[in-house]
């Protein structure tokens, strides 16, 4: 027996990992992988999204179409003011006017609106609004049963008024004072009907609860008439009782000892003043005539013609006599004839001016006794008001009641008059500015677009599920994850068997599947890419640890997988020989898939492994090839632990005569334990798994049962659907 070295089994070295910038060293995926999840479970996206927009299009094709008319009203918050005291006021605060035509909003949608335009429209007898439900026709025939009314009192109306609230959208924009009115209707007339009613509806109401109002108000102020009047009547009634009993008179609205009084004291006043001015004037007159000074200063003697006369006869004559007595002399009798008339002229003066003087005495005389007279007149007055004085003051205040109660009277009168006129009169400031025209397309449903929201929430439903289902059992989405879980460097990505086109929606991702490079051309002149991948698969392998030229085994790579992926693994263990074969390479292929107690119909490695059969007796050559075949074997005894792992190495120490590499397919790694021996003894261990279909958890379990075989995976080998072929 060959002596067995033990094998040294070191990984792949680190510096012939595949270089991918864009997947994470870490084991986890980016954005690009859920595009890869997305497309593999592309069946929940297409199916879920199917049946929504078939749901939506039956929806579409089954409901009845809905038309949406809208009619427009400007609600001024001013009002239009028909008289000066109006019952609604016509201005309103600059913040509170928005807050107003908001109001409006709700009044519009108010039961009195509503059942005006009800009413207007006759939606009693419309089907579309007095449609009664399944759940109302049964219990109006359960009533019926009971022997009771179909239908309760103002059911109907209710119901209507119901129906058409659903109907109807009443809005405002904001900062403006329009008030939008939109009603749904299965009809577009009767749609554009029911908003221009609606709006009516507003309008008269508006208008019928402001005269309501108005007249509410006139008739109240109209019944305190009778009660401000009497109150009139009463006041008046003790002013002239209050008179009566103090012997009053009164005149022009005054009594009249107060009206003697107050014309005595201004004569009074006048004559003190008059006589004042006289004295004045005599005093001056005095003063002159006593400083020997003339009184021609005087105002009298400045008015008399007389002395105006005088004065100028005087000048005429002095004016004379000096021309005499420079042509005649002195003493000249003409002379003297003009000194004469001279004399005459100025006693005139003097005796005008003693009458003038004695006039202005006269009248000083009969101003002062006027004064003295019409004083003591005042005072007997004063005597005579002075026992009215206490009953005045009462009397005032009599008739400032009386002047109060007359201006609430006249108030009352005229704002009842107004109110009764007002009643008559609209000032609403409100109009229709868009009258609803029937439209011509329906508003309800929107075919298109909601076959584009069922399709696009149909994606994303599908979407999530995919998510949801690779959240609950997870693949292995990315390099980085397939070497964290395997702890094994990637050392090649294969296209899957049928080279599926690549999904067009990946095709601008970074070339995560184009893994060419300059390391990695094929060894040999025209092989495919899939073969070159295969080489540069096989290089990669054994270029970390070649083998001594001395070693007594020969190359070997066990090929294993979970238990999905066992197609993708049986052909890449083919691909591995027929690439080897295909260099000159004598190659041997093991198919060690012993799991579930399988079996061949002829000797293989189940016997060889018991000791039964030499390995030459086993071998199986292909005709024109460097390849051979080990079969599975025949199970006619049970296999020993301890023998089947010394028969292994023999296998491949014998192996090593006449080839070059050998290629086992281990099968899957959970449930094919019958493989340990030539696990424990191969150089490399294969990992074969596929992009976005292999469970994490068939990795998981597959390494850890390789490990209790007493090995580890070596190498990693992805099979990627978006691999360029």
């Amino acid at each position: 027996m060959p002596t067995l070295v033990p094998i040294n089994r070191q990984p792949v070295s680190q510096d012939l990992r595949f270089a991918a910038p864009n997947e994470l060293d870490d084991g986890t995926a980016d954005v690009a992988d859920v595009w890869r999840i997305l497309w593999n479970r592309r069946i929940w996206l297409v199916t879920i999204a199917a049946i929504l927009v078939s749901v939506t299009l039956l929806y579409c094709l089954l409901t009845p179409p809905i038309y949406f008319a809208k009619a427009q009203l400007l609600v001024d918050p001013r009002d239009q003011q028909i008289v000066s005291n109006d019952t609604n006021p016509g201005t309103v605060a600059a913040d509170s006017g928005v807050t107003q035509a908001e109001s409006q909003v709700s009044i519009v949608q108010s039961t009195d609106v509503l059942m005006r335009a009800i009413v207007a429209t006759h939606l009693a007898s419309d089907p579309e609004f007095n449609r009664v439900g399944l759940l109302g026709r049964l219990t109006g025939l359960l009533r019926e049963m009971l022997g009771k009314s179909p239908m309760k009192p103002g059911e109907a109306e209710e119901r209507i008024l119901s129906a058409l609230r659903r109907h109807l959208t009443v809005s405002r924009a904001d900062k403006v004072l329009v008030v939008d009115i939109g009603v749904k209707a299965e009809d577009p007339n009767k749609a554009a009907q029911l908003a221009n009613a609606i709006a009516d509806a507003y309008l008269a109401e508006q208008a019928s609860a402001r005269a309501h109002a108005v007249r509410k108000l006139s008739d109240e102020l109209t019944a305190n008439l009778a009660a401000q009047r009497q109150r009139v009547q009463t006041a008046a009634d003790a002013v002239e009782r209050y008179r009566a009993e103090h012997n009053m008179v009164m005149a022009r609205g005054q009594l009249v000892s107060e009206q003697q009084l107050a014309d005595v004291n201004r004569q009074l006043m006048d004559a003190q003043n008059r006589t004042a001015l006289l004295k004045a004037r005599l005093d001056q007159i005095n003063r002159q005539r006593a400083a020997g000074m003339p009184a021609d200063a005087i105002p009298e003697v400045m008015q008399s013609t007389v002395i105006t006369q005088l004065r100028t006869q005087e000048g005429i004559l002095v004016q004379r006599e000096a021309n005499l007595e420079s042509q005649l002399g002195p003493l000249h009798p003409a002379l003297t004839a003009v000194r004469s008339q001279l004399r005459d002229i100025r006693r005139l003066i003097d005796v005008q001016l003693n009458r003038i003087s004695k006039s202005a005495q006269a009248d000083y005389n009969a101003a002062a006794a006027n004064q003295q007279v019409l004083a003591l007149k005042l005072q007997n007055l004063k005597k005579e008001t002075l026992s009215t004085d206490k009953a005045s003051i009462r009397l005032k205040e009599l008739q400032r009641d009386l002047a109060a109660v007359r201006t609430v009277y006249s108030s009352y009168l005229v704002r009842a008059q107004e109110a009764r006129q007002q009643a008559n009169i609209d000032s609403t400031n409100a109009r229709v500015i868009t009258r609803a025209f029937p439209p011509l397309q329906k508003s309800w449903p929107p075919t298109v677009l909601l076959l584009f929201g069922a399709l696009i929430a149909g994606s994303g439903l599908g979407a999530g599920i995919a998510l949801l289902a690779e959240s609950l059992a997870p693949t292995v989405l990315s390099i980085g994850q397939a070497e964290a879980l395997t702890d094994a460097p990637l050392v090649g990505i294969l296209p899957p068997a049928g080279g599926r086109p690549r999904h067009p929606l990946l095709a601008w991702l970074p070339g995560k599947a184009r893994r060419a490079s300059a390391d990695g051309a094929s060894g040999f002149a025209g092989a495919s890419h899939i073969e070159a991948v295969i080489d540069l698969t096989l290089r990669r392998i054994f270029s970390a640890n070649p083998p001594p030229q001395d070693r007594a085994y020969v190359r070997s790579v066990l090929v294993t997988s979970g238990a999905g992926d066992a197609e993708e693994r049986e052909r890449v263990a083919q691909l591995l020989v027929h690439v080897a074969a295909g260099r000159g390479e004598r190659v041997l292929m093991v198919d060690a898939d012993l799991a579930d107690d399988q079996e061949s119909q002829t000797a293989g490695l189940l016997d060889v492994l018991r000791g039964e059969r030499a390995f030459d007796t086993v071998l199986h050559f292909e005709p024109g090839t460097n390849a051979a075949l080990v079969a599975k074997g025949r199970r006619q005894a049970m296999l020993s632990e301890r023998d089947s792992y010394v028969f292994a190495r023999r296998m491949l120490v014998e192996a090593r005569h006449q080839f070059d590499l050998v290629v086992v397919d281990g099968g899957a790694a959970v449930g094919n334990l019958k493989v340990a021996p030539l696990a424990a003894a191969a150089d490399e261990v294969l990992m074969v798994v596929r992009r976005n279909v292999t469970p994490q958890r068939e990795v998981e379990a597959a390494t850890e049962a390789l490990s209790v075989m007493g090995c580890n995976v070596t190498a990693v080998l992805l099979v990627d659907s978006m691999a360029e072929a």
